[in-house]
């Protein structure tokens, strides 16, 4: 870790940060090859690594006490949310402690049932010198807990982005592409009546994913259309509540593309309930790549996410924030990898037809 040391002209309390060039002249090695065995390359020997890394603890040691390092990443979850169960949350902190741990920090993790008590939750943290920096997941266009953060000026990265980029470091997937990629996909294997099943309200990974799906759209030549689609499903309740609504509309889509796996397999539901079938009468395909995707009748073409991956990048960067390195300088970004299964499939009618099947169904009803 690079911490404070005391002042070496007025031999006070006072401290000033450990450097990179102090490391480098301690070990006689260049500013670059400090850098570099710090941050993990794969072209910096095991041997140099551990030497850097050893001299960084043993000259920030005393000083981590006097200053409050702790050598620890925080991280608070909202026990409240929907999703707070995901089964992909194990893997992500699986991949957050095995990289904290590989640089021998540890992970600090705490619980909220709400938004306002985690915004509680992070000050005690701080205060009782109970965590280094945050990591901050599900991150909002508007972040409360970005706010808060920035006003302590205590380091953070997003596993997200946000509205204002101001001071954040992050990694996140793109969202955006893979529902770009969903697009065209259903638009090259014939469907041109493509809706779409949105994200959380107020997440900013809801905003990127809608202005995916619609940049595509124009991409392809294929009209935006918001009588088929639904802003916010992102549970199996919600997904089915917004499958009635655009399968009863005057030109229901043939296909459908899912902000979420959850919002997908309730509009399962609502295509079961009008007498089709998922991949075959209308297309789905969704993003997370929850277990429950592959086990649907038909399975569910889903974009996965390395959770674990994810994790470990998380606190890879976060740990390079704390060392002092601009947030500017430590944004990441990758894909999501397609897992194409059984829901999606050339159309089988048009929207005009669906239309004039639905309304059969509901006259026999």
């Amino acid at each position: 870790m690079l911490a404070d040391a005391p002042d070496p002209v007025r031999g006070d309390a006072r401290t000033v940060r450990v450097t990179i060039n102090h490391l480098a002249d301690a070990l006689g090695l260049s500013k670059g090859t400090v850098s570099r065995a710090l941050n993990g390359y794969p072209d910096i020997s095991e041997i140099t690594r551990h030497r850097v890394v050893r001299m960084a603890e043993r000259m920030g040691h005393a000083q981590a006490i006097r200053t409050g390092r702790v050598r620890a990443l925080g991280i608070v979850l909202q026990i409240g949310e929907h999703d707070a169960q995901r089964p992909f949350l194990a893997e992500f902190l699986a991949g957050l402690t095995a990289a904290a741990s590989a640089e021998s920090w540890t992970l600090t993790l705490a619980t909220a049932p709400t938004e306002a008590e985690a915004l509680v939750t992070m000050r005690r943290l701080i205060d009782e010198r109970k965590t280094d920096g945050f990591i901050l997941p599900r991150t909002k266009v508007d972040d409360p807990r970005i706010a808060l953060l920035r006003a302590l000026d205590v380091p953070f990265v997003l596993w997200g982005r946000t509205g204002d980029p101001t001071g954040c470091a992050w990694f996140d997937i793109l969202g955006e592409d893979a529902m770009g990629e969903a697009v065209m996909r259903l638009q090259d294997i014939g469907h041109r009546r493509i809706g779409y099943l949105g994200g959380g309200r107020g997440f900013n990974y809801s905003v990127l994913r809608h202005e995916g799906y619609r940049s595509a759209l124009e991409a392809v030549g294929l009209d935006y259309d918001p009588e088929i689609v639904c802003e916010s499903a992102v549970t199996v309740e919600e997904g089915a509540a917004a499958g009635r609504r655009l399968l009863a509309g005057p030109r229901p889509p043939t296909a459908l593309v899912c902000a979420t796996d959850m919002g997908a397999l309730g509009l399962y539901r609502a295509v079961a309930e009008a007498g089709l079938e998922v991949g075959r009468d209308v297309s789905v395909i969704a993003y997370d790549g929850i277990p429950e995707g592959a086990y649907a009748t038909p399975q569910l073409t889903t974009f996965e996410v390395d959770s674990r991956e994810a994790g470990a990048r998380l606190a890879q960067l976060l740990i390079r924030r704390i060392r002092g390195e601009a947030p500017e300088d430590l944004r990441e970004t990758a894909h999501a990898r397609l897992r194409l299964r059984a829901s999606d499939g050339p159309p089988a009618m048009t929207s005009e037809d669906l239309r004039e099947r639905l309304s059969r169904s509901t006259t026999r009803v």
